[in-house]
């Protein structure tokens, strides 16, 4: 595995939900992304972002990590769940909330 591919998996480790998206929660710079970002803060989880636009190794590395070809990418509890069209399904059918309800909550 290459060091980008390690960063990649550790970064996957560390936080129980990781949303690999373009930009910033503060300054999204992608639709899709921003979409993501606003289901998980709807439903008040605390998630990690990483910006691929911020690195070009990043983000031609998580394409090869998940053979997803698209960005925003969304990991629950380490495993890969999809991109925003998959998320957005699964919160409005209740089942996003569902997936992450053992996670604590943002005060």
């Amino acid at each position: 595995m290459s060091d980008v591919q390690n960063q990649i998996a550790q970064t996957i480790k560390e936080s129980p939900i990781v949303l690999f998206v373009k930009g910033t929660p503060e300054m999204p710079q992608c639709g899709f992304s921003k979409g993501v970002m606003d289901l998980f803060e709807d439903i008040g989880v605390p998630f990690k972002t990483v910006d691929v636009l911020s690195d070009p190794a990043i983000r031609d590395g998580i394409k090869r990590f998940t053979n997803w070809p698209t960005i925003p990418q969304i990991f629950i509890r380490g495993q890969f769940v999809g991109g925003f069209d998959i998320i957005r399904d699964l919160y409005e059918k209740g089942e996003l909330k569902e997936m992450v309800k053992d996670i604590p909550r943002n005060p």
